[in-house]
């Protein structure tokens, strides 16, 4: 515990804080072993308390720190310029070092600065702001983007303020324009509640799904002809995409919802994200041909632009009036292990929103009455969005996934 404690103290501005880490130090040796556990000693509390103030820092800087653009004689390079509380930014910079491998950029602050040349971390003496460089127009793109998102049914300013204190705002472009937003937000909430519903008036998710359930499908062909004849409930899509693979399958993957590709040949996983699912299961040792693959919704939902199809992803109820069938088509499958490709595959098959990163791995469906264990991962067209630095090392964690999917499920076979 005082080895971990050391460096998330000694960044911070206390000159007290080297003689407060020796006074902890010196107890320990001399008898105290398990001080650091004790909170309500005064020197544990007084150093628990700069240990979380620099935690606090760390994360702050991670999430405001804003880079602009500027052109070099060497070329294209990043500037920005933070105020941090305590000394952190040599803590702070291999964060960056990690998110934006691939650019050259600086950092600058009244205590120091780091520079970043896709190859070395240097730090260097303080920065002034002044060399700064003007806005460019990616600031006003960004401030775009802000506008676009906020949702003013949630504005909630002491949330705001304590989230994102006002210390920071003169740094980062897209604050300029909370005040409008602010004072348009009762205006803008009323105009949402008005504004009619976006859903056309053919498509009746509620009665689609009801006919669906009072079928009453005996078999996996009888519950796929009541899909195929079905209307969509998302908007666009030319056919239903049924699961494929066959009854009794160990192994159930379960995607977010057909491409394009699938749209057009009516198969799932057939195009880019699947092609990458099937060289990693071939990697992992997964026979795709004895698996069952399907989708979370079974229609492509889209947005055209001019001769392309854009996906857009599913709404939590759209997935929501999906779930009858997945349950249905799981049902007659039957399979010993599920696999969640995605957070939308997730959603459907437990009601709930849960990070990838919180429960990936080994998974108990439990809406599925503990019928089926399962397994989360991300989905493929995740890892064909990642810059190609990153690429390599998420395939490999990927495929690692899909091996101790291959391990549990030769375990649930018996």
């Amino acid at each position: 515990p005082v080895a971990g404690l050391i460096p998330m103290v000694v960044p911070h501005r206390d000159r007290e804080r080297y003689a407060l880490l020796h006074a902890l130090v010196w107890r320990v040796r001399h008898g105290e072993r398990h001080l650091p556990e004790v909170a309500s000693d005064p020197l544990v509390h007084r150093l628990g308390g700069m240990r979380k103030a620099i935690a606090r820092d760390l994360h702050k800087m991670h999430a405001f720190l804003r880079f602009r653009r500027i052109e070099t004689a060497a070329g294209e390079r990043f500037v920005a310029w933070f105020e941090p509380d305590n000394h952190i930014l040599e803590a702070a910079a291999p964060f960056f070092v990690d998110r934006f491998r691939s650019m050259d950029w600086t950092i600058l602050t009244p205590d120091g600065s780091a520079h970043w040349d896709r190859a070395t971390l240097a730090f260097g003496p303080p920065g002034d702001k002044a060399q700064l460089p003007e806005g460019d127009g990616f600031e006003a793109g960004w401030r775009d983007y802000y506008e676009s998102t906020f949702n003013p049914a949630r504005t909630n300013l002491k949330a705001m303020r304590a989230e994102m204190p006002k210390k920071y705002w003169h740094n980062m472009p897209e604050t300029a324009a909370i005040p409008g937003l602010v004072r348009a937000a009762a205006s803008r909430t009323t105009q949402m509640i008005e504004r009619a519903p976006q859903m056309t008036i053919k498509r009746d998710p509620a009665k689609a799904v009801a006919a669906m359930s009072d079928q009453a499908p005996k078999t996996l062909d009888a519950l796929n002809a009541i899909i195929k004849r079905s209307e969509p409930l998302v908007p666009g899509a030319t056919q239903a995409v049924l699961g494929e693979g066959r009854v009794g399958s160990t192994i159930a993957f379960v995607g977010e919802q057909p491409g394009d590709q699938e749209d057009r040949q009516g198969r799932p996983f057939v195009g880019p994200a699947g092609q990458l699912l099937s060289r990693a299961m071939a990697e992992a040792g997964i026979d795709r041909e004895a698996s069952y693959l399907t989708n979370a919704v079974k229609h492509f939902k889209f947005e055209e632009r001019g001769k392309r199809r854009i996906h857009q992803k599913p709404t939590a109820g759209e997935v929501s009036h999906y779930r009858w069938w997945l349950d249905r088509e799981l049902d007659f499958v039957a399979p010993k292990l599920v696999v969640a490709l995605g957070a939308t595959a997730v959603l459907a098959l437990t009601g709930k929103s849960i990070p990838i990163t919180r429960a990936r791995g080994p998974f108990r469906f439990e809406r599925l009455e503990d019928r089926f264990q399962g397994f989360i991962t991300v989905h493929p067209s995740y890892l064909l969005r990642l810059p190609d630095e990153a690429k390599e090392e998420a395939y490999a964690t990927f495929v690692g996934d899909l091996r101790r999917v291959a391990e549990l499920g030769r375990e649930l076979a018996g």
